[in-house]
């Protein structure tokens, strides 16, 4: 299954002694990175949450936000009478030795009667937030695999242009080379004729052609790029596969409507295809570099253009 780094899941679990919720938002990372910002009360619950993003997660850059409710927690209900006059008492008391003290603000009395409770149990708090993380991770999970399908989508739509460049290349190949041919002879007879014209009578002219058609020979070697080629269609395949698709050639890539929901391969998608890319482009940078003709170099530009596409959206690949 393909999964994206970035995504969000929220939940909340609630018991009778209140509510618990957890936020879970991720984004992209070379390893997995789990950042906890959890309440005093909750700490408890920090170890079994790492365990278990641990077991859902691979790589990413996690935050975890959670926090509690109390039942019943009101306002109203927590300045009670008895707790008014006992801080009355104790402002007066205060203001005999120290006249200019000021009265605590509604937010200060609030925040006195709430510690003044009896504190909540951690491991029934802590039980509490693992429920609520299991539900956001689950949430999280399917956004991630909701993204991840919409770049596999879009990376599958580039592979289908790489195909379809590598097919006209392909097809245009043996004119370019026997147009190079011929050029390259017919240049290579006329700078030996400039140089030696008297030496020329020594060599027949089936000697001559002979030699000159085995350095056109020698150097269309040089420019042959079958073996860049057919390469690139085996990364095409391989990509196809590790996004989900059925093996088989690269032009058997699916429409672009199509779903992808085969098996992914095994270990973290992402860092193949981040290594798949670079062979790739290794690939392209080689085709440019014994192009033979125009066409084939705006081939090697699009082919570039295409794999840097890929390469930025698999960033965000699990």
């Amino acid at each position: 299954m393909i999964r994206s780094m970035t995504a969000f899941g929220a939940a909340r679990a609630e018991s009778s002694l209140g509510s618990v919720t957890v936020e879970i938002r991720t984004v992209n990372s070379r390893y997995l990175d789990v950042s906890l910002r959890l309440p005093d009360d909750l700490r408890l619950a920090e170890a079994p949450l790492r365990e278990q993003i641990a077991k859902h997660l691979r790589r990413g850059k996690v935050e975890v936000r959670a926090a509690f409710a109390r039942a019943g927690d009101d306002a109203a209900q927590a300045l009670t009478d008895d707790y008014l006059k006992h801080t009355a008492e104790q402002l007066g008391r205060a203001r005999g030795f120290i006249p200019d003290t000021p009265a605590p603000t509604l937010a200060e009395l609030i925040k006195g009667a709430g510690a003044s409770e009896e504190a909540p149990d951690p491991k029934a708090w802590s039980a509490l937030c693992i429920e609520a993380s299991a539900q956001a991770l689950a949430e999280l999970q399917a956004n991630r695999e909701r993204e991840g399908a919409r770049l596999a989508d879009m990376m599958l739509e580039c592979a289908r242009g790489v195909a379809g460049i590598v097919q006209t290349v392909e097809g245009d190949v043996p004119q370019l080379l026997a147009e190079h041919r011929q050029k390259l002879a017919a240049k290579l007879r006329e700078t030996l004729e400039a140089a030696s014209p008297a030496g020329l009578s020594l060599i027949s002219g089936e000697e001559l052609s002979a030699r000159i058609a085995q350095e056109a020979s020698l150097f269309s070697l040089r420019i042959d790029v079958a073996e860049e080629l057919s390469r690139l269609r085996s990364h095409i395949s391989e990509l196809q596969h590790l996004l989900g698709g059925d093996s088989g050639a690269a032009d058997s890539l699916p429409p672009a409507d199509s779903k992808n929901t085969g098996k992914a391969a095994a270990g973290s998608i992402g860092k193949r295809l981040d290594f798949l890319f670079q062979e790739m482009n290794r690939e392209a940078n080689t085709l440019g570099s014994k192009a033979s003709g125009i066409e084939v170099t705006r081939a090697a530009i699009d082919l570039k253009l295409l794999i840097e596409q890929m390469r930025e959206q698999a960033q965000n690949i699990e």
